[in-house]
């Protein structure tokens, strides 16, 4: 079974940053054969899109939120898929999710794969 595990979320001050990394388990799935994207849901709002990337990285498409600030990129190598954020703000506030395979990259009902998400908190 394919599955995507996000790893990196913690709690940090305004200001801070993270990376937070994507990486698929399942000997079969690899994840340099799709387009990736990063979406996040803070309490009592929708899912939203932050950034996507092609299959091979050369291509980034970013949320207005999250340009300049936010950087996706992929190692094919180690099959994973990043997100650095620098600097955070406290309405970056929110649980982070992986996801691969899609039609479209900014629209999160085209995915085929997701990953459980990992919680960001950032504090003022």
């Amino acid at each position: 079974q394919v599955q995507l595990v996000e790893s990196g979320g913690g709690l940090v001050q305004a200001g801070g940053s993270l990376r937070l990394s994507c990486a698929a388990s399942g000997r079969t799935f690899t994840v340099s054969n799709y387009d990736a994207g990063w979406f996040r849901q803070a309490p009592g709002k929708e899912r939203e899109f932050v950034a996507a990337i092609n299959w091979s990285g050369s291509m980034t498409t970013y949320a207005d939120s999250a340009k300049g600030r936010f950087i996706t990129s992929r190692d094919n190598a180690k099959n994973t898929v990043y997100l650095h954020m620098n600097p955070l703000k406290p309405e970056d506030t929110a649980v982070y999710y992986c996801a691969a395979g899609p039609i479209r990259v900014d629209n999160l009902n085209t995915y085929a794969y997701w990953g459980q998400g990992t919680q960001v908190t950032v504090s003022s």
